[in-house]
């Protein structure tokens, strides 16, 4: 909604033609963007229709880059840079699987990012059968669409997946609270265990949140919250009241998914498509496809004259990017590569998660990989990766590179607060790149005594053909050990904290984006706790991007005072 989606350093005004409460449509998402880049200089560094094809690190810690100007001539361009940031983010290259029989399926089979190519010709044309694949907001959006355009429209919802995803109304709880604004209560996030909350920022919520997930009375309290939380969305759902409306339940509590947790942002009712008979719901997996038809592994009936599969399955895992040396793909904590940490360090945060969140070790069978079938052979899932992405910050590489400063990450994680995310990641990384930050520095947690400091290199060692010659000292090793098992610590708790989403591979968090932020403001020298009231006032209210205004000022204040 208008005010969640923008920077704190430029509003969305009147101009953009949205309301007070009203949902952001896609086109004045991608306007205010391009006049946000028109108004801060960016346009005229921007190289627009490239594909990148190479990137590659030198010895001399500088990087080339690689890229084809598809628009233009066609050649491929080279880009030498001492900084890189790697900003692909998580939905630039669409995964789409290979169907058994889809060579002769001879029709329309394409992903959800390929909509607007088909949506005139196949999706808007009421006498078509429509059948949609998937349970995530894409495939929700795909439904509305073809259903609303008078298609008929068969719903297949994979009964070895993760299940229909969480899609609440814009308004939720008793209290009839703001979802988006729901999630950046601090009072609210003490109910999510998250192992980067700043005891300072949250105060007095540190001793809450110990007592909500240290204590069994306290995880019995929290365990309620979220039941409350989770049955106020299937009773505005109206989920039991219809036997097809069952059918888009989810299968496990919203405690245990992350950004999978969507909005409904539709003009009109979803659910009646549904009960009106519109949308025919399909809980199985696809066995094989023939001409037209579509053959369910559980169902002797065949879907026949199908006249286009829109299969919303998700998102490549890495980008589609040659990285050289062979080695830098581990360097850069990728989780489709060697871990560049030792399984001692992981093991021993393993260790520590659980034991200060007791409720994490007994997660939901169907969050469960056991239980749990890819997509496809191809598929690169998160159940599939060999470890989450290894980033400081869930920024920096946890490698040799890190002493470099030339290279960092944004965007890695998945939230649905992502402009306020994406202003504080930019700045840290600036002061990051410019020696004003130092990781030594930053580190509230210490290696375990039994873990030797010249091991906790071990990973990086083993899948690197070249590393970094750094001269370091005895403490800053120490300190080195501390900000790799802080970064284990990190990166682990998505695997045991979100199952029902991608923890297992990418950052992926809602209750806790708050926290995250007063972590990086914290490094940057800037108050977290942004409300000016200073007691229960500030734990009550929402936070917004409206919080956050002048935070570069702030920076460019405390380092002068520095």
């Amino acid at each position: 909604m208008r005010g969640t989606y923008e920077y704190s350093d430029f509003p969305m005004d009147d101009s953009y033609g949205v309301k007070h409460g009203e949902h952001i449509p896609g086109h004045v998402v991608q306007r205010y963007l391009e006049r946000y880049a028109e108004h801060f200089g960016i346009m005229e560094s921007v190289r627009l229709q490239c594909r990148v094809t190479v990137v590659e690190h030198h010895d001399d810690t500088t990087w080339t880059v690689r890229y084809v100007d598809i628009a233009g001539s066609g050649l491929e361009v080279q880009v030498r840079a001492r900084k890189l940031i790697l900003a692909t983010g998580i939905t630039s290259q669409p995964y789409l699987p290979h169907i058994q029989g889809q060579e002769t399926f001879d029709r329309p089979l394409f992903h959800t990012v390929d909509m607007p190519i088909h949506h005139k010709s196949t999706v808007q044309q009421a006498q078509n059968r429509i059948a949609v694949l998937g349970a995530t907001k894409s495939a929700w959006d795909a439904v509305y669409a073809a259903a609303t355009a008078g298609a008929q429209v068969d719903w297949i919802i994979r009964d070895n997946g993760h299940g229909p995803c969480w899609m609440a109304p814009p308004y939720v709880t008793p209290l009839h609270r703001w979802l988006e604004k729901l999630v950046t209560t601090r009072l609210l996030t003490w109910f999510s265990p998250c192992i980067w909350s700043d005891p300072v920022a949250e105060q007095p919520g540190s001793r809450v949140r110990r007592f909500l997930h240290g204590t069994w009375l306290g995880r019995k309290i929290t365990d309620t919250f979220w039941a409350i939380l989770g049955n106020d969305v299937v009773s505005l759902n109206k989920f039991n009241s219809h036997p097809e409306l069952a059918k888009l339940k989810p299968w496990i509590s919203p405690f245990w998914v992350a950004s999978g947790l969507s909005i409904l942002n539709y003009p009109t009712n979803f659910f009646d498509l549904v009960t009106e008979g519109h949308v025919r719901i399909h809980v199985d997996h696809i066995d094989h496809l023939s001409q037209g038809t579509i053959h369910l592994a559980n169902s002797p009936a065949p879907l026949s004259n199908i006249s286009a599969l829109i299969v919303a399955s998700g998102w490549e895992p890495t980008p589609s990017i040659t990285f050289l040396p062979a080695s830098l793909p581990s360097l850069l904590g990728f989780p489709n590569a060697p871990d560049p940490l030792p399984q001692s360090l992981i093991k021993a945060a393993d260790t520590e998660i659980l034991r200060r969140f007791p409720r994490l070790a007994k997660r939901p069978a169907h969050a469960s990989p056991s239980q749990y079938s890819p997509l496809a052979p191809d598929a690169q899932t998160e159940s599939q990766s060999l470890h989450p992405y290894r980033l400081t910050r869930f920024m920096v590489p946890a490698s040799s590179l890190a002493a470099e400063r030339s290279v960092a990450f944004a965007g890695i994680a998945m939230t649905i607060n992502t402009p306020l995310l994406a202003q504080t990641q930019a700045l840290w990384i600036a002061a990051f790149f410019s020696d004003q930050l130092s990781l030594q520095g930053i580190t509230t947690e210490r290696c375990p005594v039994d873990i030797s400091p010249s091991h906790c290199r071990e990973g990086d060692a083993k899948s690197s053909e070249k590393s970094v010659n750094v001269n370091v000292s005895e403490k800053e090793t120490n300190a080195d050990a501390d900000i790799l098992y802080e970064t284990a610590l990190h990166t682990q708790f998505g695997v045991h904290r979100y199952p029902g989403g991608l923890g297992r591979r990418n950052p992926d968090f809602v209750f806790d984006a708050i926290p995250y932020v007063d972590v990086l403001l914290k490094d940057l020298g800037i108050e977290g706790a942004r409300k000016r009231d200073r007691g229960w006032k500030r734990c009550v209210e929402p936070y917004g991007v409206e919080d956050y205004v002048g935070l570069v000022g702030e920076w460019k204040g405390e380092k002068a005072v520095a």
